[in-house]
């Protein structure tokens, strides 16, 4: 196994998971979580978005490629479309979302396990990996940026209370949702490469 492209991938999955965004919604909801809660909340979310991964990443490219007849190029395209608007309502609206979830809610598998965790990103980017380089690798990566996500996520109440205590919230939700932009455009451009490749005419 590629240790170097191991780690690539797994901080790449870690960028489109996007912990912050985790972290400034489990902090924000009302009323507060207790420590107890906030473990259990996260650990069903990210046991829900592994098994989804886990699907898409195996099966991905068979119902893509042979039951709906759509390239590994398109749907790079589609999910970097889906993740800019994401992190363009972060970069203009100061906030990853419309509104704060209540407590009351039950957000484990949705939204926080998907399309949070398992969002278009990483669904297309598990896809696209497991086609490239094989399942196994694709598997590992985006389980090592679960593990890194899940450790972020149990101490959101703390990161979340330190960073608004520093009044830093606003400029960080900027300054990640620029990130996930950036990100998404790049994976359309990948895309838009991919297609032009293939229908390109040689001369």
């Amino acid at each position: 196994m590629d240790f170097n492209l191991l780690l690539e991938n797994a901080l790449y999955f870690l960028a489109l998971i996007n912990p912050a965004s985790k972290i400034f919604l489990l902090s924000s909801i009302e009323p507060r979580l207790t420590g107890r809660e906030l473990r259990a909340l996260s650990l069903r979310a990210t046991v829900v978005a592994f098994v989804i991964l886990c699907c898409l990443s195996t099966l991905g490219n068979y119902l893509l490629h042979d039951i709906f007849r759509v390239e590994i190029y398109s749907l790079r395209v589609a999910g970097g479309i889906v993740l800019f608007l994401i992190g363009l309502t972060a970069v203009t609206k100061g906030r990853f979302y419309e509104r704060s979830l209540q407590h009351s809610a039950d957000i484990s598998i949705v939204p926080l396990g998907a399309p949070l965790i398992a969002g278009p990103g990483t669904i297309a980017a598990s896809v696209a990996f497991s086609s490239e380089h094989g399942v196994l690798l694709a598997i590992t990566g985006f389980s090592l940026a679960l593990i890194l996500n899940l450790v972020l996520m149990l101490f959101s109440l703390q990161i979340g209370a330190l960073i608004e205590k520093l009044n830093a919230t606003g400029p960080l939700i900027r300054i990640t949702g620029l990130i996930v932009a950036t990100v998404a455009v790049q994976m359309v451009l990948t895309g838009l490469g991919e297609w032009i490749s293939v229908v390109r005419v040689p001369m």
